[in-house]
């Protein structure tokens, strides 16, 4: 069984190529996630012949201020790739004009992905679990990975009914809200995350070849049998890709 990671910024690391070619000697699948629709191209220039590398198609929320209007260019791009990300809502300290804008580029993103019906999402929902649930519904045709969860319990336990998975990073196990998250979340539905290089351990930006760190973190905080817990884990992904 390989290692993961379901959300990576390639694209933002200081040496992407190296890179790239680091993921693809240790056999961890990867998927790199974008900002913009811009940052895609190049994604997936340099992922292209690789193995292990699944470029993601992304309009980061954070970015929708300024550019809420390459989504007409996103939805142009979203028949290039099975993978979305990142995507979502972020609701900390925005102005109510500029969540308004993210609001409608969430809501044409998701039902742009669900004429799909295969779409697999990495998704941002800081500070705005509620109105990112409702916006996905019931019913979303695709898979759903909510990255870095860190809003209620009630939020995730309805997202874990839902099916979706939810991934984990080191900040995740290390922070206290994040453990009481981890609690919650049933061993069938965890995902691996680096988040590089947006985490760190030390001096070191996190990136894949880092997640065998989670995991192991994961096996503590899940008092569970290591080798049962990891087996799990690791076939989740294989899970989340799998044909419907």
């Amino acid at each position: 069984m390989k290692y993961h990671d379901t959300h990576f910024h390639l694209d933002l690391m200081p040496n992407p190529i190296e890179v790239v070619k680091q993921i693809e000697k240790s056999k961890i699948y990867t998927i790199a996630v974008t900002n913009s629709p811009e940052v895609f191209h190049y994604t997936e220039s340099i992922a292209k012949n690789t193995k292990y590398i699944r470029p993601a198609l992304g309009l980061h929320p954070e970015l929708v201020g300024e550019r809420y209007k390459e989504i007409k260019r996103f939805i142009e791009l979203i028949d290039r790739t099975k993978y979305i990300g990142e995507i979502g809502l972020d609701n900390s300290d925005k102005p109510l004009s500029d969540y308004k804008k993210q609001i409608e580029v969430f809501e044409k993103i998701i039902a742009s992905c669900a004429d799909y019906e295969d779409k697999i999402l990495t998704v941002h929902s800081r500070r705005a679990e509620s109105d990112l649930l409702d916006i996905l519904g019931n019913d979303f045709p695709g898979r759903v990975i909510l990255h870095w969860y860190s809003g209620s319990i009630k939020n995730l336990e309805k997202a874990i009914s839902r099916g979706y998975f939810i991934s984990v990073n080191y900040q995740m196990t290390k922070s206290i809200k994040g453990q009481k998250i981890i609690d919650c979340i049933p061993s069938n539905q965890i995902l691996l995350e680096s988040d590089g290089p947006f985490i760190s351990r030390g001096n070191n930006k996190f990136t894949p070849m880092m997640v065998n760190i989670v995991l192991d973190n994961l096996c503590v905080l899940k008092k569970s049998n290591n080798d049962e817990l990891k087996n799990i884990i690791l076939q989740n992904f294989y899970d989340l890709i799998r044909d419907k």
